[in-house]
């Protein structure tokens, strides 16, 4: 696992968005065991508590699960993993709209231009 983290971002959140991202593109499958508080923060050089922080928020979220004894596991709500991909999807979305608005582009423009884009991907 490789991270470059933002200094204008806590690193908690920068992990938390890094595991959604693993979740939601199958490289974490649901009811995968996620690495140890112990294990990720060796191997991503950082504090222990940082990354028990970033495990309580994705409980609280309801992203991952503690199975007593055993460790953390990728949520095995299927449900719950869709949800995670269209608010990161949202997220993508709400970023590009932005941009393209600072631009001076209207929104039939934004439309259009997205539109061809896909089009051209497409082919």
């Amino acid at each position: 696992m490789s991270i470059e983290f933002d200094n204008n971002l806590p690193i908690y959140l920068q992990i938390m968005n890094f595991i959604k991202k693993e979740i939601v593109t199958g490289k974490l499958k649901a009811g995968d065991k996620i690495p140890s508080v112990r294990e990720l923060a060796a191997e991503l050089q950082i504090n222990p508590n940082t990354v028990q922080r970033t495990f309580q928020e994705l409980e609280r979220e309801e992203v991952v699960e503690t199975r007593r004894g055993l460790g953390r596991y990728v949520t095995s709500e299927e449900a719950k993993i869709m949800t995670i991909k269209k608010e990161m999807a949202g997220d993508l979305l709400d970023n590009f709209i932005n941009g393209m608005q600072e631009l001076g582009f209207s929104n039939k423009d934004i439309a259009t231009i997205v539109a061809e884009a896909v089009e051209i991907k497409s082919e």
